[in-house]
């Protein structure tokens, strides 16, 4: 076989993969893109066609009835044998998407108060949310294997989440000391050193001569700062409350801050005792519901002891029923008494949120930051936040640079 022949067989090959994968994609029969499926491919068809598309699995009476059309009905058995089939089939970030679709095309949710389901499950954020929106109807028989989806999905993140977390933040309270003696080379903020002797600019050696450092010195203090986390437990912000939740575990975790944690709808939950445990304290939420963050700002606002040494984050999408002139006035008296405000309009992997525009526009104008976070981000956020930086400057440049 000669070099052309030998391209042309890999070209082959690459033609013939691609067509399988968009008869995948299609479904149907291998009219259109003259591709048969065999072996394992049948089996991911069927599940694909079992979620997405009524008569690709060979029921034409259910053809155009997407939520018949599953295949899937309503039977937990029937539904946990699919559950395991694309598990066998498809990668974990896949199996995630379809059972997301599964809960949100074929109203599969109250399928999920079933054990074996729970058991079938690849957990992630998304479930967990689901699980939590079913906290309160869920029975017995179902709680056990509802907590062991839960835990996976926390110490999953701990795991991910949790050294970067205190690694940022212990080095941040190491850091926010200033001093003009710097005892190591490491402690000196060579940023603000350079800014400081400019005047001592060298053109002819393009350099500038440092005769004043300024650095960081180190703190001692068994309490540095008091973080709050106020947390809306509406149901748009469910893997908000799933990150915030891990998030306050771990701050609550460092001897250096005190760390509170509240979630609201109309009512407000103190749920600081719970910090101990993520698994015990997302058991505590109840996702959906109203929502008055006058009133769970009024609750923060008034267990906060050291203003000048707390950090308030308000995780919400500011979509507020309560009174929002109210509102606006406690976050202003916040800030004035020297409390550093942020409010993160999500936390999580997702993309820009819906959130009240008129609200953001007004916190910006208090001086008050109003954006989007991701989970891989907050732990340099709050760095920045106890480092006294300017937060909207980082978020524009840091949360910019992530998503490119």
């Amino acid at each position: 076989m000669d070099g052309d022949e030998i391209t042309s067989s890999g070209r082959g090959r690459v033609m013939d993969e691609r067509m399988r994968r968009w008869r995948l994609v299609l479904g149907g029969d291998a009219d259109g893109t003259g591709c048969a499926l065999g072996g394992t491919d049948v089996q991911m068809d069927a599940a694909l066609a079992a979620l997405y598309n009524g008569g690709r699995a060979g029921d034409p009476e259910r053809e155009g009835d997407p939520r018949r059309g599953a295949g899937l009905g309503a039977s937990a058995p029937r539904v946990a044998r699919w559950l395991g089939d694309i598990r066998t089939y498809f990668p974990s970030t896949v199996v995630q998407v379809m059972q997301k679709d599964a809960i949100e095309r074929l109203s599969l949710t109250r399928l999920l108060l079933e054990p074996e389901m729970l058991e079938a499950v690849e957990p992630d954020v998304h479930l967990v949310g689901t699980i939590l929106s079913l906290n309160r109807v869920m029975p017995e028989t179902a709680r056990r294997s509802a907590r062991e989806v839960v835990r996976k999905v926390v110490e999953d993140l701990e795991r991910r989440l949790a050294q970067r977390t205190r690694t940022a933040v212990s080095g941040a309270l190491d850091r926010s000391a200033r001093t003009h003696r710097p005892r190591r080379g490491a402690d000196i903020d060579w940023e603000r050193t350079i800014r400081a002797n400019l005047k001592n600019y060298l053109p002819e050696k393009n350099t500038v001569v440092p005769s004043r450092l300024v650095g960081y010195a180190r703190r001692q203090q068994a309490v540095v700062r008091e973080v709050t986390l106020c947390i809306d437990q509406s149901g748009s912000m469910a893997a908000s409350v799933v990150y915030a939740s891990v998030f306050g575990a771990v701050l609550a975790s460092m001897r250096s801050l005190r760390t509170s944690l509240v979630v609201f709808d109309t009512s407000v939950v103190d749920l600081t005792d719970r910090l101990h445990d993520p698994v015990e304290l997302l058991f505590g939420t109840q996702l959906g519901g109203g929502t008055d963050i006058n009133r769970a700002i009024a609750y923060c606002q008034g267990s906060i002891t050291r203003p000048a040494n707390s950090i308030f984050v308000l995780i919400s999408d500011l979509y507020e029923g309560g009174v929002r002139e109210e509102m606006l006035r406690r976050v202003a008296a916040m800030t004035a008494a020297g409390v550093q405000v942020i409010v993160l309009l999500a936390l999580s992997d997702e993309g820009q949120p819906h959130y009240d525009r008129d609200n953001a526009e007004a916190l910006a104008a208090l001086g008050v930051p109003a954006f989007a976070c991701t989970p891989d981000a907050f732990p340099d956020l709050m760095a920045a936040v106890i480092e006294r930086r300017d937060i909207a400057h980082w978020a524009e440049r840091t949360l910019a640079v992530r998503a490119t």
